[in-house]
C-alpha cells in the first residue's frame, strides 16, 4: 500500500451561523468560480452549531478576519492510502474502516491527532504539520510512503528509522457520547461541468435553508428526529456531496450520482462537548470496532464535532457495538 502526502497545506476555519453574511461573497467565489481562485482543496460542512470550512492556503487568503471566523492555529497535511494493485483484502467495506487498522490505530498509539474527512471519492487523513515526523516514522514500516510536488511523487524515507516519536505521554482516550438522529445520508458526486445547473439549489440549501431548530445544538447521548448537517467538497477537481434525503430531494435527480448500490447511511455524531482538535484516539474509538466488524464508514471530522456514517442496514449493530462500548470499565 502506498501512503501519499498531498501537496497541499490547509487550514480549519469555522464560521458561526449568525457571521455567515459576511462571508457568502468568498464561499460562493470558492464553490462556483473555480477560474477566479487558485484554491485546489476546499470543503465546507454545515452542522447546527456552525461552518466548518477546510481550505487550501490560496482559498484561506480569500476569508478576511472577522470575530464569526475562527481558525485553528495549526497548519495540516492531508494524507490518502492508494492501493498499489497488488493487495488483496477479504472486507468489503469501504471508507474510514479500510484505514482503520493500517492507519488510524498506529497514529492514535503515538498520540497524533487526525482530523478526517471521507469523500464520495476517497477518505483524507489531516494530520498536523509539526507531526509529519512522527507520522512518517509510524506509518513507514506499513506503507512506501510519498510526498506529491508539484505533480511528481517523491518517495519520503524515514531517517530515524521508525524511533521517532512525538514525547507526549500516553492519556487514556475519553469515551466521548454519541448522538444518532433518524436522517437518512446520501454520499453522492457531480461532474463539475454541472455545477452551475445545481447553483441555486445549492446556494438556497447551504445559505438560506433553516431547519425549525436552528441554533438549538443537539444534546449528546440522546435521540434526535433530524439533524442539519449538509457537506461539500471540492478538491483537485472532484466534488462530493453529503446530504440527508430530504435535501437531496431540491436537486435534479439526474444530475447528481451515488454508488451503484443506492444506499442510504445512518449518521453517528461523536462528542457531548466541543472536542477540539489535540485529543487523540477520537476516531479510533469509532473505527476500530467497525473494522472488527467489517462495517463501512464515511467519517467527516468538523470544528466542534465527529461525525461517522454508517450503512442503514448496519445502524442497529453499531448502536449496540457503541453502547456496550460505553458500559465497559475503562483499562487500567
Amino acid at each position: 500500500m502506498d501512503l501519499h502526502i498531498l501537496d497541499h497545506r490547509l487550514r480549519v476555519t469555522s464560521i458561526s451561523k449568525d457571521g455567515l453574511v459576511h462571508f457568502t461573497h468568498p464561499l460562493i467565489k470558492l464553490i462556483f468560480l473555480r477560474n477566479r481562485t487558485r484554491c485546489k482543496f476546499f470543503s465546507l460542512t454545515e452542522t447546527p452549531e456552525n461552518y466548518t470550512v477546510v481550505l487550501d492556503e490560496e482559498g484561506f487568503k480569500e476569508l478576511k478576519p472577522s470575530e464569526h471566523l475562527q481558525v485553528e492555529g495549526s497548519v495540516w497535511l492531508p494524507l490518502n492510502v492508494v492501493s498499489s494493485g497488488n493487495v488483496s483484502s477479504s472486507s468489503q467495506a469501504v471508507g474510514v474502516t479500510k484505514i482503520a487498522k493500517s492507519v488510524i490505530a498506529p497514529l492514535a498509539e503515538q498520540h497524533v491527532s487526525v482530523f478526517m474527512l471521507s469523500t464520495y471519492q476517497t477518505d483524507f487523513i489531516l494530520v498536523k504539520e509539526q507531526d509529519l515526523a512522527v507520522v512518517v516514522s509510524t506509518l513507514g514500516e506499513e506503507f512506501s510512503i510519498f510526498r506529491e510536488v508539484e505533480g511528481e511523487s517523491v518517495p519520503v524515507q524515514d531517517v530515524h528509522n521508525g524511533l521517532h516519536k512525538n514525547g507526549k505521554e500516553a492519556i487514556q482516550p475519553t469515551v466521548h457520547p454519541v448522538l444518532i438522529p433518524q436522517n437518512h445520508f446520501c454520499v453522492m458526486s457531480l461532474d463539475p461541468d454541472t455545477l452551475p445547473s445545481i447553483a441555486t439549489t445549492l446556494i438556497d440549501v447551504l445559505f438560506y435553508s433553516n431547519s425549525p431548530k436552528e441554533g438549538t445544538p443537539p444534546t449528546a447521548g440522546a435521540e434526535l428526529d433530524c439533524i442539519k448537517f449538509f457537506s461539500f467538497s471540492l478538491i483537485d477537481g472532484y466534488i462530493s456531496l453529503v446530504m440527508d434525503t430530504e435535501a437531496q430531494r431540491q436537486f435534479p435527480a439526474d444530475l447528481l450520482f451515488t454508488s451503484s448500490s443506492g444506499e442510504l447511511w445512518r449518521m453517528v455524531r461523536i462528542g457531548g462537548q466541543p472536542l477540539g482538535f489535540d485529543e487523540c484516539g477520537i476516531v479510533a474509538q469509532i473505527s476500530q470496532p467497525l473494522a472488527d466488524s467489517d462495517i463501512s464508514a464515511y467519517y467527516i471530522s468538523t470544528f466542534s464535532f465527529d461525525h461517522a456514517l454508517v450503512p442503514e442496514e448496519d445502524i442497529g449493530r453499531v448502536t449496540e457495538m457503541l453502547r456496550h462500548q460505553r458500559k465497559e470499565p475503562a483499562a487500567s
